[in-house]
């Protein structure tokens, strides 16, 4: 029986977006508090009774969310304009490489902002 499981991450991360104009907001280094879920989807293990320890989850993340947290975005390789569309789309690519059963990423860069990849269709 296949399940869809999500784990939450966060970390904090400064950035600026440098091709808007200096007069917007984010043109300026500013930093976030971001919240990352990993969705994965998988079939239960009929002996262990789950689809993966949340802690195999944790270990094989944590070297890539550490590229990012408390660092400066723009920074980091193939994150020189860190959106958050873009930053979804880092993670998403690097993190299907360690976790293949990862089917969605999600990045909330505000309790009231959110991006996801892939885009449910509709």
């Amino acid at each position: 029986m296949k399940l869809e499981l999500k784990q939450h991450f966060q970390i904090e991360s400064a950035r600026f977006l440098p091709h808007l104009p200096s007069s917007h907001p984010c043109s300026r280094m500013h930093g976030h508090s971001f919240k990352i879920t990993l969705t994965l989807v998988g079939e239960t293990d009929p002996k262990l009774g789950w689809v993966i320890d949340y802690n195999d989850i944790e270990k094989l993340v944590r070297p890539l969310l550490q590229q990012l947290d408390h660092h400066v975005l723009n920074e980091v390789q193939g994150l020189e304009n860190p959106t958050s569309e873009n930053l979804c789309l880092w993670l998403f690519d690097r993190g299907q490489k360690v976790l293949p059963m990862l089917k969605r990423i999600t990045v909330a860069e505000t309790p009231l902002t959110e991006c996801s990849y892939p885009a449910l269709e509709k």
